[in-house]
C-alpha cells in the first residue's frame, strides 16, 4: 500500500497505520549470472529466481508519478544528486526509471521463459530442436561499430545478453572488430567447427580461401594459405588449437584482418601485437548460443526473420552410395570425406577440389555450378590431378563433373538427385573416376 499509494490516499494509509513509500531500491536475484556458470542445476537454476523483487520494482514503477524506483546501481548517484540539489526528483526521470525497470522485469521474465522453455540436457547440442510458434529475441548492444559492412552505413553488433562467450567478446590485441570482421570470423568459426583434427580455416568475404587440417596447426597453415594464396591476403584466420609462436611464424608475411582460436599462449600475443599491431585477436573459447535457441540459426529478411535448424551435417559415410562402376579407393575415400565436409562451408554453388587434408582449389558464390567447378579448377591448377571433386548439390547437367574429369580429378561427391543424374554417372564411367551421392544437400546462401 505505501509504495502504490496515490498523493491522495494519506488519511487513508495513516488510518491504517502506514506511510508513503517515494523511493524504492531493488536488485533482483542473479539468475542470468547463474544460469550461465557450467554444472549448474535445474534446481539451483529456479532457487535464484526473484518473486517479491519484480513485485516491488512493477509496484514502485506503475506509481512513476509520486514514487521513484532505482533498479540499476548505475542510476543512484544521479538520482541522489538530484536529492541533494533540489529535494526531490522530476517527473522526467521518474518516468524514465520507471520504463527502465519494466524493461528489467520484462527481459528477466524472458529469460526465465527461455531457460524453462530450453532443453533438458543443455550438453546435447547436435539434437534438433522444433521451431516455436513464437520466438522472442532479447538483444543489446554489445559493441558500437565504426560503420556497417560500407563506411556511408552505420553499424552495431548486438548480442544475446544470456549466450556465454558472445562473438567478438575477447579481443586479446589489435584494432576494434568491424562489422565485415565479425561476419568473416562468424563464416570462418562455422567451418573449423566441423573439424575434429587441427585444422585452419581462411575465410574472405564469409567464403572460404583455404581449409586445411594435419597434425598440427604448423602443418596445416602453408597448405591452407596455398589454396588460394591471393585471396588469403586480407583474410581472417580460425583455427581450433592454442596459437603458439611457431603458428605465427609459421604465417609467414601473410596480412591477416583477425585471428579466432580458443587460446594464444603469452607469447604469441606478445609476437603478433607487435608484428601485427592491427590484427584482431580474437579468444574463443566458449560459444554458446541462448538456451532455448541452442541449434537454430537466423536470416532478416524484409518483414521479419527466417528460422532453420542448422546444418550440422549429414549421415555418416556408410549411408553413402556408389553410384559408378568403380568404388573409391582406400586412398580417394578420407579426401572425399574430407572434401564433403569442407564444401558444407562454402557459399553455394559451390564445388571443392581437395585431398585427404587439404583444400586445393574452391569455387563458391555463383549462379551456374559449372562456373563454380571451373574457378575451382582454375584454383587447383594441376594440383587437380589425382584429387578429389565436392559439390554441395547435385550436378544438374554432367558438365561441372566433366571439367573436373579433365582436370585430372579421380573421385567425385554430391548428393545426387537430378532427373539428370544418369547421365551424370555415365559421364564418371566413361572416364573410370568413383562417384558417390550421399543423399543429403548442403547449400549455403
Amino acid at each position: 500500500g505505501g509504495i502504490l499509494a496515490r498523493a491522495g490516499d494519506t488519511d487513508e494509509l495513516a488510518a491504517q497505520g502506514f506511510k508513503p513509500i517515494d523511493l524504492v531500491v531493488c536488485n533482483l536475484y542473479p539468475f542470468r549470472e547463474t544460469i550461465a556458470r557450467e554444472g549448474i542445476t535445474l534446481e539451483e537454476a529456479i532457487e535464484q529466481i526473484d518473486i517479491g523483487g519484480v513485485s516491488l520494482l512493477r509496484a514502485a514503477a506503475k506509481n512513476f508519478e509520486r514514487v521513484v524506483v532505482l533498479s540499476d546501481p548505475g542510476d543512484y548517484e544521479h538520482a541522489f544528486a538530484l536529492y541533494r540539489m533540489t529535494g526531490y526528483v522530476d517527473l522526467p526521470t521518474r518516468r524514465g526509471l520507471a520504463a527502465k525497470a519494466f524493461a528489467l522485469t520484462r527481459d528477466y521474465d524472458a529469460l526465465i521463459h527461455a531457460y524453462l522453455s530450453g532443453p533438458k540436457d543443455d550438453d546435447a547440442p547436435h539434437t534438433e530442436p522444433d521451431l516455436p510458434a513464437e520466438i522472442r529475441l532479447e538483444l543489446k548492444m554489445s559493441q558500437s561499430l565504426r560503420y556497417g559492412e560500407n563506411p556511408h552505413q552505420k553499424g552495431a553488433f548486438y548480442a544475446y545478453p544470456s549466450a556465454r562467450g558472445a562473438l567478438g567478446g575477447k579481443v586479446l590485441g589489435g584494432k576494434a572488430l568491424s562489422y565485415n570482421n565479425l561476419l568473416d570470423l562468424d563464416g570462418a568459426w562455422n567451418a573449423v567447427e566441423l573439424f575434429e583434427p587441427p585444422t585452419v580455416v581462411i575465410v574472405k568475404h564469409m567464403n572460404p580461401a583455404g581449409i586445411a587440417t594435419n597434425e598440427s596447426l604448423v602443418k596445416a597453415v602453408p597448405d591452407a594459405i596455398a589454396c588460394d594464396p591471393m585471396s588469403a591476403f586480407g583474410g581472417v584466420i580460425a583455427v581450433n588449437r592454442v596459437v603458439d609462436d611457431d603458428f605465427v611464424r609459421a604465417l609467414g608475411d601473410l596480412f591477416v584482418e583477425a585471428i579466432a582460436a580458443p587460446d594464444f599462449t603469452t607469447l604469441a600475443q606478445e609476437m603478433l601485437n607487435q608484428g601485427r599491431r592491427n590484427c584482431r585477436l580474437v579468444r574463443i573459447d566458449d560459444l554458446k548460443p541462448p538456451r532455448g535457441l541452442a541449434g537454430v540459426e537466423f536470416r532478416t529478411v524484409r518483414g521479419g526473420i527466417l528460422a532453420q535448424t542448422i546444418d550440422r551435417g549429414d549421415p555418416a559415410s556408410t549411408q553413402w552410395k556408389v553410384v559408378s562402376k568403380r568404388a573409391p579407393t582406400d586412398d580417394e575415400l578420407p579426401a572425399l570425406r574430407f572434401a564433403w565436409r569442407t564444401v558444407q562451408a562454402v557459399k553455394s554453388n559451390a564445388i571443392v577440389i581437395a585431398n585427404a587434408h587439404t583444400t586445393l582449389g574452391i569455387g563458391g558464390g555463383l549462379p551456374s555450378r559449372v562456373d563454380a567447378a571451373q574457378l575451382a579448377v582454375r584454383k587447383a591448377d594441376e594440383r587437380a590431378k589425382g584429387a578429389v571433386m565436392a559439390s554441395d548439390a547435385f550436378f544438374p547437367f554432367s558438365d561441372g563433373l566433366v571439367v573436373g574429369i579433365e582436370a585430372g580429378i579421380t573421385a567425385a561427391i554430391a548428393p545426387g538427385g537430378s532427373i539428370r543424374d544418369e547421365e551424370v554417372i555415365a559421364a564418371a564411367d566413361e572416364a573410370g573416376i568413383a562417384l558417390i551421392f550421399t543423399g543429403i544437400r548442403h547449400f549455403r546462401h
